[in-house]
């Protein structure tokens, strides 16, 4: 198992941020992880990544179970996480392909001398995902979505176990998207690819890669399960509170409201 969550609830103040959330995740799955913004979401992630520890429940991330071993450094060298919060305290002065580099020491920025090999990987990442011709540009001159490649890169350079894409997209204009999706596709499909969770509140995100969804609606697992039994006009009707009909082209669902309704 990549993940456990048995019962799990969170509290912040008088408030259950999450309520007695159960999800098992194996090692190969590629899941999603779709909710509307306020829906836990991120205190998930938190979660998952030892920031925050649950107030009930039992998590076990890679084999490592929360509040019996101290395990945030070790856990989080084994995570691969893209987010916004990262980028945000990456250093804009360093260039593509230090940003790279750097995720072989989990660190935000380049403090120790890298090894041949692993320039040789950071090079390969950059080449796999599309990155090679600005890896030498500053960070902070590079687009929204390649800003977001160098990030991917950087998670797997330490060959991580779980690989996490907390929205990706974000900013993002509809070429640079699916560019990125299909990197993430061909991510998704190399042998031995890490286990993969997608962070989304869109629908049309959801790549044929992901077979397992999980609906999270005010906190609470709403759903989980295969993601063609899942995304349905039906159950995401029930789940937005909204009429809505969804269909499938090229394996990827898209979600439209159906005329005539409220909302």
């Amino acid at each position: 198992m990549v993940l456990e969550m048995e019962n799990v609830s969170l509290r912040r103040g008088d408030r259950w941020i999450l309520k007695n959330i159960n999800w098992q995740i194996e090692e190969g799955q590629h899941w999603v992880l779709l909710g509307l913004n306020g829906s836990g979401k991120t205190f998930i992630l938190n979660l998952l990544n030892a920031y925050t520890f649950a107030t009930k429940g039992e998590v076990n991330v890679l084999g490592m179970q929360f509040g019996k071993t101290y395990l945030a450094e070790r856990l989080r060298k084994q995570i691969g996480f893209v987010s916004s919060a990262i980028q945000q305290k990456i250093h804009q002065e360093d260039n593509a392909f230090e940003v790279v580099l750097s995720g072989a020491f989990a660190s935000i920025g380049l403090y120790e001398t890298p090894t041949d090999p692993m320039r040789q990987k950071a090079i390969s990442l950059l080449e796999d995902l599309g990155c090679i011709d600005y890896a030498n540009r500053n960070y902070e001159t590079l687009s929204s979505g390649e800003k977001q490649r160098v990030l991917i890169a950087r998670a797997l350079m330490a060959d991580p176990s779980l690989l996490i894409l907390d929205e990706p997209t974000n900013g993002l204009d509809f070429i640079a998207r699916e560019k990125l999706l299909e990197s993430i596709e061909e991510i998704a499909k190399k042998p031995g690819a890490p286990t993969m969770i997608y962070v989304t509140h869109h629908v049309e995100e959801i790549l044929p890669v992901f077979h397992k969804t999980l609906l999270l609606k005010e906190g609470e697992v709403f759903n989980a399960g295969d993601t063609t039994k899942i995304i349905t006009s039906q159950q995401l009707s029930s789940f937005f509170g909204l009429d809505v009909e969804v269909r499938w082209h090229n394996d990827r669902p898209f979600l439209s409201k159906v005329q005539g309704t409220s909302g």
